[in-house]
């Protein structure tokens, strides 16, 4: 089966990285998540990832601290985990870049649109750390915006669970799963599925959501290859999207 998208972004989160106590670097997680993206390199599909960094740093963890400072410790976190999977990955000889919001070029390049974009034309996987570089927003936000910039078909949102719920599926289990849900339905219902400023972003440029559950890892090349798994989230619903009918 051929791809159904050319260019990716895949929002990869620091606690779907993390060991089992939910602090640090599973390298087994992360080798389960670079064998996908070595799959996807060589179906021919252009990778490009933001990762989060919620097994080091999460906020400011509780503590009385100012917001600017406690975001920079968090964009540095990033940069860990932007790392490992460089590592990963180049040991599948999968070729790879780290790009950092913040400059820090000793270890990683600059954050820079058009090089971006051409290592993804020359087919290497394009990694982003440092969020958007700036205080006060999330790297959901920095997904949306590193998508819009590079013009990525469709943002990958591999989560812990398997969709978008209308209630938290942990708590209730009676939650209900949607198929596909416009963003402006989810803001009105304040759904957890990125945050607001994120959903806005997408919801102004076009860029649809596919949103899978990790748990199997494989996950993220049946998406990117068509097949209907998760929830999708755009301006239209997924049978509009794909000009399909929904059974």
């Amino acid at each position: 089966m051929s791809a159904k998208y050319n260019r990716v972004l895949l929002k990869v989160s620091g606690e779907a990285l993390a060991t089992e106590q939910g602090f640090g670097l599973d390298f087994h997680k992360i080798n389960n998540v670079c064998e996908q993206i070595r799959k996807l390199d060589e179906m021919g599909v252009e990778v490009a990832i933001v990762v989060g960094a919620g097994n080091f740093w999460r906020g400011r963890n509780g503590a009385n601290m100012d917001r600017t400072r406690a975001d920079h410790m968090g964009m540095l976190a990033t940069t860990i985990n932007a790392l490992a999977i460089l590592d990963t990955l180049e040991s599948m000889d999968v070729p790879a870049r780290v790009q950092t919001g913040i400059e820090m070029k000793q270890i990683a390049e600059p954050y820079i649109r058009n090089k971006a974009i051409r290592h993804l034309e020359k087919g290497r996987v394009v990694i982003f750390g440092c969020g958007t570089g700036n205080p006060f927003f999330s790297t959901d936000t920095a997904a949306a915006l590193r998508a819009a910039e590079i013009e990525a078909d469709v943002i990958l949102l591999a989560k812990n669970v398997d969709g978008v719920y209308d209630s938290d599926p942990n708590i209730n289990k009676d939650a209900v799963k949607y198929d596909s849900i416009r963003y402006i339905d989810v803001l009105n219902k304040g759904l957890k599925v990125m945050d607001s400023t994120a959903i806005s972003l997408c919801m102004d440029n076009d860029i649809p959501i596919e949103v899978f559950g990790l748990e199997q890892p494989e996950n993220i090349v049946r998406v990117v290859k068509g097949e209907t798994l998760g929830t999708f989230v755009g301006n239209e619903l997924r049978e509009s999207f794909r000009g399909e009918k929904m059974c």
